[in-house]
């Protein structure tokens, strides 16, 4: 699986960059061909930081916040979002504001949930979600609904990665689309060409990587 790895990045920024295998992966309740690899933008400390500037700047002039909300383990770019939000200058709508960086927990029933004393920071505060990969809208969906239970005003979604065939309702600023990878799909088990034709499993892939089926 590993020989048919390659790469992509962002025109502007190259040191932004995703890997991408070929394959034939489940989630377990979606199937795609390709696999995402993430982590060097989310763990690496010097691209997550280019990565927050970019994910940034719709937000920097126009948009309060209050709290940005870190899923599938983003918490780092989080953390470089809210110091380029609230850096000094004029134009910069959130100029020497305090700025929480939350990441949810999961409940027993792999809800996303918030503590008792994190809830002041979400109650009707502008919060901007920030997650990796965007292909079914399930992880999007749980978040938007743990938002919504704890009254929290979203202003905004970020994404590292979006399927265009995702089609979420809202706005998603988003560094790379299914676009950037010719013939990327993602199906419903039921309804997927490569078991179909009879490929098997390579990998089940998560936000925290892959292994090998």
């Amino acid at each position: 699986m590993e020989n048919k790895i390659f790469s992509f990045s962002l025109e502007k920024n190259p040191i932004i960059s995703i890997k991408v295998t070929p394959g034939h992966f489940t989630t377990g309740h979606f199937h795609t061909n390709y696999y995402l690899d993430v982590s060097g933008l989310k763990y690496d400390a010097l691209v997550a930081r280019d990565v927050a500037r970019e994910l940034a700047l719709p937000y920097l002039s126009s948009t309060l916040v209050d709290t940005i909300v870190c899923v599938e383990n983003t918490s780092v770019i989080g953390a470089y979002m809210a110091e380029e939000l609230f850096q000094d200058g004029a134009a910069v709508i959130n100029s020497g504001s305090a700025i929480r960086v939350l990441k949810p927990k999961l409940s027993s029933e792999r809800k996303f949930i918030f503590l008792d004393n994190e809830t002041e920071w979400i109650k009707n505060k502008n919060v901007l979600l920030l997650t990796t990969t965007i292909s079914s809208g399930q992880t999007l969906n749980n978040a938007l609904d743990c938002l919504a239970y704890y009254k929290g005003n979203v202003v905004g979604i970020s994404a590292l990665f979006l399927y265009s065939g995702a089609v979420p309702e809202q706005k998603i600023n988003t560094l790379f689309t299914s676009d950037d990878i010719p013939g990327y799909t993602v199906t419903e088990p039921d309804g997927c060409s490569l078991c179909i034709s009879g490929q098997k499993l390579d990998a089940l892939i998560s936000s925290e990587g892959y292994k090998r089926i």
